[in-house]
């Protein structure tokens, strides 16, 4: 229990180490997250925007800059999220399997996957709530913050899902562009005049849409409407995470199953990957 505690802790370390060495999303984060929020704030008009929150069955007023504001920020760390989570787990397929392959945990590697998802998710929600804050007042700041992590964490489990499943780095980004554009797009009153459609409920982001601005607007709690954007959430994740595990597999990890048990489970990423033969290619090691 305690080597396997620490291959998690190991893979916990080097997921975080690899999203931290992502500079261009950190520095996306740093600038773009409050230039965006500042956009839609201030380049949007303040009409009065009519807005069906389902918790409270019926249609409230807020200014049209501030619900451009709160579509903007879901759409922004969605897709930073997505991109990081798509990005990390893409270039690290190769050596995650070689790790694999020297009988490293497979269910350590994709909880280190998760733990990353989750921190990535929160800071960017806490980081993009403040900035919102400096603007106008929320009624429920820490709700609003939960429904931009929920949406957040989505788009993450979205990043991870595609990038096991496809070789191209571009399609997998076109298709996280793609799918939060018409997912936030149509749920946006002032870009959707028809936003209050039954339909909506059916996608990804709608309940953190409904939690954000019923956090923005009301003093409640949509409990149900949290609950299916968390539902979303751990079902993009669990599918992630199930194809990050299909992928992460091959004939020769499944061999691994036969040797010697002191050597399948050395937590050294190093010293596993030397065991499979192979050594970590010049990125990874880089990285690692």
């Amino acid at each position: 229990m305690r080597r396997w505690t620490s291959c998690l802790a190991t893979a916990v370390r080097f997921a975080l180490i690899e999203q931290l060495r992502n500079r261009l999303a950190l520095v996306i984060v740093v600038f773009f997250i409050p230039l965006w929020i500042t956009l839609g704030y201030k380049v949007t008009a303040s009409d009065p925007v009519r807005f069906f929150v389902r918790p409270v069955k019926r249609s409230i007023t807020m200014d049209g800059n501030v619900i451009s504001q709160m579509s903007g920020a879901l759409h922004a760390l969605g897709l930073i999220v997505g991109f990081m989570m798509f990005i990390a787990t893409a270039r690290s397929a190769s050596f995650d399997r070689r790790l694999v392959l020297a009988g490293y945990p497979r269910l350590c590697l994709a909880l280190a996957k998760f733990t990353a998802l989750v921190l990535a998710a929160a800071v960017v929600a806490v980081y993009g709530a403040a900035w919102m804050r400096v603007y106008w007042r929320p009624q429920q700041l820490l709700l609003l913050a939960v429904g931009l992590f929920v949406g957040a964490l989505i788009y993450g489990g979205i990043g991870v899902m595609l990038a096991a499943g496809l070789r191209s780095e571009l399609a997998g980004m076109f298709l996280v562009i793609m799918i939060s554009f018409i997912d936030l797009s149509l749920q946006n009153p002032i870009a959707n005049p028809a936003a209050d459609s039954p339909l909506l409920r059916f996608f990804p982001a709608y309940g953190a849409m409904q939690t954000v601005v019923t956090a923005g607007g009301l003093h409640v709690v949509p409990w149900h409407e949290l609950a299916l954007g968390i539902l979303w959430a751990m079902g993009m994740v669990g599918a992630g995470m199930t194809a990050f595990g299909l992928r992460s597999r091959s004939r020769l990890a499944d061999n691994t199953t036969t040797a010697p048990a002191g050597e399948r489970h050395d937590c050294s990423p190093a010293l596993a990957a030397s065991r499979s033969g192979t050594s970590p290619s010049p990125q990874h090691g880089d990285q690692h």
